[in-house]
């Protein structure tokens, strides 16, 4: 094929990423034409309800789905955080970019750090295992939905509206805002989305020449540590309304998963940690899975569903 289109979100993050996936596949293909096929989802259009609320992360994938079906695009291109773990029937993943920072960054323009925040301080973030992790450390904080693209977020903090907001790094750099990064908040201690960081290339099953095309980007380091990711969160049923949260690091052979469940309202919270080989991702997101649904998992995440 002569040309690809692309989908993607309008967000300046989402366009960022299509772009970049564009030039790597350009890079790969010479010769190759790359378009993007801008599109809005219902995720980026309701902002005054917090994504649990509207139907989750799969509202920004549903919009793109439908116009690799209708013809429209070839491919779509997402944040791996905001892919669903189980695709719509008659979808791929036939790429996963090497992964990007994977922690989330504490964003404040009068305070350090968590602890800085005074006491009653109004924190910012919609995630619910943001919440769940803020809660635990800090229960006397006052934790604000807080929605919209990163342009958006930044400047309701710089409109006072929050003491500090709770963010991606890796949305932050890609946007150029590396120095509103006060502090990274970092595994083990704090635990960041499953797959956060990663760049993901969506294609339908059947097109065999687009998944072709893809697949010169695929980063198989990044691909294990996301898969045992996704599979411990897949495990616990895991959804953006329960707090799950997870990083797997790449070691040689080995591979090692630190996995959480919390609760936003309380900040209860079950960890769980392991290591396993790293051929075989998935039994040790179950495995971590497993050890979490022992420890009472099982009850927060009946709570919120």
């Amino acid at each position: 094929m002569d040309t690809l289109r692309i989908a993607t979100r309008k967000s300046p993050l989402a366009l960022w990423q299509s772009e970049h996936v564009a030039a790597a596949l350009r890079a790969a293909h010479p010769g190759l034409e790359v378009v993007l096929v801008p599109m809005s989802t219902r995720g980026d259009e309701v902002l005054d309800r917090s994504l649990a609320a509207i139907g989750g992360k799969g509202l920004f994938l549903k919009e793109l789905e439908l116009a690799m079906q209708r013809g429209q695009a070839d491919c779509a291109v997402h944040s791996l955080k905001d892919v669903p773990m189980e695709l719509e029937p008659g979808f791929a993943l036939p790429a996963i970019l090497e992964r990007a920072d994977y922690a989330d960054a504490f964003v404040s323009n009068d305070h350090a750090d968590i602890a800085s925040l005074p006491r009653g301080a109004v924190v910012g973030t919609s995630s619910l295992r943001r919440q769940a992790q803020l809660c635990a450390l800090r229960p006397d904080l006052v934790l604000r939905d807080l929605r919209g693209n990163v342009n958006t977020r930044l400047a309701k903090l710089d409109a006072g509206e929050y003491a500090a907001i709770v963010l991606a790094c890796a949305g932050l750099q890609r946007l150029g805002f590396d120095r509103r990064i006060r502090a990274r908040l970092q595994a083990p201690q704090w635990l960041p989305a499953p797959a956060q960081g990663a760049i993901a290339i969506e294609c339908r099953d059947d097109a065999a020449a687009i998944r072709e095309l893809c697949a010169a980007l695929d980063h198989a380091a990044t691909r294990t540590c996301v898969e045992a990711e996704r599979a411990m969160n897949r495990a616990l049923h895991g959804s953006c309304h329960v707090p799950v949260a997870a990083f797997a690091r790449l070691d040689g052979q080995h591979l090692h998963l630190h996995g959480l469940v919390g609760s936003a309202s309380d900040g209860r919270a079950v960890r769980a940690d392991a290591a396993g080989r790293g051929d075989a991702p998935d039994c040790l997101g179950l495995e971590v899975a497993q050890v979490l649904l022992a420890q009472g998992a099982a009850e927060l995440i009946g709570e919120i569903g």
